[in-house]
């Protein structure tokens, strides 16, 4: 008898379990990841980033988790030696392993994108440089990562995802709400410009005044659901490592015959021999009067401040622009500059040497750049004794070209100097491209809704095993019994 009562009070509990009321059980968003290699001109870093499955507008909310920056130079420098970039990524690869989860590694997207050291490469040598890409894809696919490829981005590609980084780090595009928990997109958004300035090449990317910027000129981009149209460009040769080897070709070839060259740029007492081949070999500087064979030329430095500026200048064709206001050199067009900026990489490695804060006036910048290049060689030296000794000597020259780079070619002012800011962190996050990348390529992805599946209230599931447990134990006990 006690055993057929246990049976009907099982019977009941199951009836009344199926009368209660089912609910809609939310699951939590999935953490997904992805990760990109910047393949710069002089060295390559490794980001690992992370976001919601559930996404705001088809953009995921991504964070940074890890950057790792690979021993060595540019993969463009094994140019002679390809299976060695392969190699040079594994150790950025196995600590990327470690910060993303073993059940989620196969399906983490990884992406190689190489900049203008490549594309130079590219000029000179297109052999070369589809060995390298195709021995970093190999190293790369033989990690346990949905690999998606190692390209060569454009330099417009380059800017625009740096402008993208920007303005996502800085919530220029959607700020979080705690009082609504949810993100909002700000009431006219103050959207930066990007300047970087790398190795070989430099980037300028805003948003002009709709009216002004060409059709031709535009590039478009949406992000959570907005559509922005920006005026980007990209100059190769410029970058800061590229300019200081066009200096000194132009300074060898005014001073040809010679074998001593003065390098106002440079600090008095500090010498550099330079190869002749070394420079013809170079597509920025292969062109132009060099002196025949493979003679080898000493830059003596003389520190001097005005005569590396008027040198800098020279590397520009201003003329090329005639009388024209939207125009930057080379008979670039640019539209009129609009709203603030944020200058990273070389623009801000360079100024932060000077120690120079934000919001200082163009004349105390102009007054730290002009006191610096009057310090001898020896008096550096002594000063900064932790400082690279390779890098160290650059700090004039690379300090009066972003000058000129800012005020004569992209024609920013005394005025409009305090817009820009220098930095190259915002938040956790780096500044820079692979970010942009990354958002760009989240928004390829359809939005997953959170999951959901039917269940009972937890509290109503307790009370009922609870309740079937004990009368299995009774009725037992009184069969027993």
């Amino acid at each position: 008898s006690a055993l057929i009562g246990a049976l009907v009070a099982l019977s009941i509990i199951s009836l009344v379990l199926s009368l209660v009321r089912v609910e809609d059980v939310t699951l939590p968003p999935t953490v997904k990841y992805g990760m990109v290699f910047d393949a710069g001109s002089s060295h390559t870093s490794l980001f690992v980033y992370q976001w919601d499955s559930d996404k705001e507008n088809d953009t995921g909310v991504v964070s940074q988790t890890l950057s790792c920056d690979v021993q060595g130079q540019g993969i463009s420098s094994y140019a002679n030696n390809p299976p060695a970039a392969g190699n040079s990524l594994r150790e950025c690869l196995d600590k990327a392993l470690q910060v993303v989860p073993a059940e989620k590694q196969r399906d983490v997207p990884a992406y190689l994108g190489a900049t203008a050291g490549m594309r130079l490469l590219r000029e000179q040598n297109s052999s070369a440089t589809e060995q390298v890409l195709a021995e970093v894809a190999k190293t790369m696919q033989e990690y346990p990562v949905a690999f998606k490829g190692a390209r060569i981005l454009t330099g417009e590609e380059e800017g625009a995802y740096g402008w993208i980084t920007i303005n996502y780090l800085l919530d220029s595009f959607t700020k979080y709400s705690p009082k609504e928990h949810a993100w909002l997109h700000p009431e006219a958004a103050d959207i930066f410009g990007a300047l970087d300035l790398g190795g070989a090449s430099t980037q300028i990317t805003f948003v002009p005044e709709g009216s002004v910027l060409r059709q031709n000129e535009a590039s478009g981009v949406t992000l959570y659901g907005y559509s922005y149209n920006i005026y980007t460009h990209s100059y190769l040769c410029y970058g800061q490592n590229e300019m200081l080897k066009r200096l000194a070709k132009e300074l060898i070839v005014e001073s040809s015959p010679s074998t001593r060259v003065q390098h106002p740029c440079y600090p008095k007492g500090y010498t550099e021999p330079v190869s002749v081949s070394s420079l013809r070999s170079s597509p920025c500087t292969a062109s132009g009067d060099l002196p025949p064979g493979d003679s080898t030329v000493t830059l003596e430095g003389s520190g001097d401040s005005s005569a590396c500026l008027a040198a800098l200048r020279k590397l520009f064709n201003f003329s090329a622009c005639g009388q024209s206001q939207e125009c930057t050199f080379d008979g670039v067009y640019q539209p009129p500059l609009r709203g603030q900026f944020i200058a990273f990489s070389a623009f801000y490695y360079n100024f932060k040497f000077l120690n120079l804060t934000e919001g200082q006036p163009l004349a105390v910048v102009r007054g730290a750049i002009e006191g610096l290049c009057r310090r001898s060689w020896q008096d550096l030296s002594s000063s900064y004794p932790e400082e690279n000794p390779q890098r160290l000597p650059k700090y004039c020259a690379n300090a009066n070209y972003i000058l000129t780079l800012l005020l004569d070619a992209y024609k920013f002012n005394e005025t409009s100097w305090s817009n820009i800011f220098f930095q190259m962190k915002a938040g956790s996050a780096d500044v820079g491209w692979t970010l942009g990348y990354m958002l760009n390529l989240t928004n390829m992805v359809p939005p997953k809704a959170p999951a959901r599946l039917k269940g009972h209230r937890p509290s109503l599931w307790a009370a009922a095993i609870t309740f079937i447990i004990l009368t299995l134990v009774l009725g037992l006990a009184a069969l027993l019994l």
